[in-house]
This record gives C-alpha cells, structure tokens and sequence, in this order.
C-alpha cells in the first residue's frame, strides 16, 4: 500500500489542476523577494491590451507594485478593484488626453490568459523565508495560495494548515496583497475562505457542475479543483462573487470600521449563474432572438 504523505497529496493536486489546463512551472526565473512573475505580467498585459500605449501600460504595472499600506485587507481591496474593474490610465492620442483601463486578465476569454502552478514557492520577506505548498497564478499574479496536511498526521489538520496561511499572512505579506482564494485541505477534505476569513468560515466545495452534489468516494480537493479552480468558473468566480462588506466593531470600546472579504458559498454561485441564465434566454425569446444567448 503507498504511504499517503504530504508530498503525494500535493502531487495529486498539481496533476488535478495540471489536467484544468494549469502548466507546471516549477523553476520560476524570479527573485525571491518578487511575489508577481513580471516578464508573464507584462507580457499578459501587453497580449491583452494592444491597442493602449506602451507608456500607459507601463502606468498600470507600476500602480500594482505601488499597492503598499501598512494594512493587508485594505491593499487587497485596491488589488480586487483594479483587476476586476480595470488599472485607470491617462494618455495623449491625436492631440486629446484620454482615460482608460488595462486589464490585467481577459475576464471574457479565459484561454487568453496564461494559468499558471508553482510548488513550495520561496517568498523572502524582511529576511524571512517562507514555502507555502501551492500558489496559483494568472497572468503572473499569485491569486490562489493553498495549503496541504497529511490526514494520517493527527497533528496535521485543517486548522493547523489554516494556521498556518495566518503565518504567512503575518511573514510574507506581500504574497497576499493579489490573493483571491485560500484553500485548506488534507488531501480528502478541502475548503475554501477568503484573506479574512475566519477558520468557520471557510467552505467546501461540494459540486463540480452545480448540478449533481460530488460522490463521497470522491476526495473534497478533486471536487474544490474541478468546481472552482477550473480556468472558467475561477475568472468568473473572482470577478462577480467576492465581495468587501465594511463593518463597525466596537468590541474595544472604540467604534471602528472593518473590512470583512467574502466568498460566494458552492450553491449561491450556481444559483445566481441559473438565474442569470434564465433571465438571458427569457429576455431573447421575448425579442424574437432564435440563438441561445448563452452559447452563442
């Protein structure tokens, strides 16, 4: 019988995500205080914004690398903004200053993007060297950090690899300043949680499709791959289901406002997708439109 290790759990995974179209990058050209691969970021940024000029684009890449305030969730928000709704530049074209946006990922073509597997990443921070076991990049921007457990470890649980992305957080900040998803697993379990999330707070995902619930025989991190980090569910997911809330907390004694990050739970992003689609397919029969607006 093979001896069931953390090393094999985190090859099972990259094989997993490999067969979702990720390529395997495992020696990275980068220096290890750099989270972001910049020749892939530029490059993405010029494939995806051809007509803006060089300068301009140059402009977006430096406001990502400016993201720097003292406070973590707060530079993800600004990141999340940026890359979801665009990096607003200004150029002279003809004669006339213009405003635009660069995107940083194509949203509308997830195969005009570059995805992207580094295992045991090394990020030096303030003289600390950390490994988290698996980040996810788009574009060369790490989006997904996930950390494995060996389930026949009875010391390593869910909650120790949740503790440990805390220990990152603390270390290493500047690998989450672009993190969009964290996830947890031992192999067979598997959850999913956002950069302030609570340890009850993170979710399994329990369906691949969003139309038939994953078998028991099937371990939860095949499922999470399959469902979320697929190229397509993961770009929407990102762009439309992860929310800042602010919040007042005067647990000190002290009224203070609060930035919470939220994920979309498994069955609100298949519902709101089901609903949207209806909507779309009801609003073409009702113009006289023959295709389907959904696959067309």
């Amino acid at each position: 019988m093979t001896k069931i290790t953390e090393n094999s759990i985190e090859q099972l995974a990259i094989e997993r995500l490999k067969e979702q179209g990720y390529q395997h990058n495992d020696t990275p050209q980068r220096n290890f205080e750099d989270v972001l691969l910049i020749d892939t970021l530029q490059t993405a940024i010029a494939r995806i914004n051809p007509s803006i000029p060089i300068a301009a684009r140059d402009e977006a890449f430096q406001q990502i690398q400016r993201i720097d305030s003292p406070d973590l969730i707060a530079n993800n928000e600004i990141f999340h903004r940026l890359l979801t709704q665009g990096v607003p530049v200004n150029y002279t074209q003809d004669s006339n200053e213009r405003g635009d946006r660069v995107w940083l990922v194509d949203f509308n073509n997830p195969d005009n993007n570059e995805f992207s597997i580094i295992n045991q990443l090394t990020v030096v921070e303030n003289g600390i060297n950390k490994r988290p076991d698996i980040v996810l990049f788009i574009n060369g921007l790490p989006l997904v950090v996930i950390e494995l457990k060996n389930p026949t470890d009875e010391n390593a649980t869910l909650k120790s690899a949740y503790q440990q992305l805390q220990t990152y957080k603390a270390t290493i900040p500047s690998l989450f300043i672009t993190n969009a998803i964290l996830v947890i697993s031992d192999g067979l379990e598997a959850k999913a949680g956002a950069l302030s999330a609570e340890f009850t707070r993170f979710m399994a995902w329990k369906s691949a499709d969003g139309i038939m619930l994953a078998s028991h025989l099937v371990s939860q991190l095949e499922t999470l791959i399959n469902g979320i980090l697929n190229k397509a569910t993961l770009l929407d997911f990102i762009r439309h289901f992860i929310v800042f809330e602010k919040t007042q907390d005067a647990k000190t004694g002290i009224t203070s406002i609060k930035t919470i990050k939220k994920l979309a739970a498994y069955h609100q992003y298949y519902a709101v997708n089901k609903a949207v689609e209806s909507t779309l397919r009801a609003t073409a029969i009702s113009a006289g439109i023959k295709d389907d607006p959904i696959t067309r």
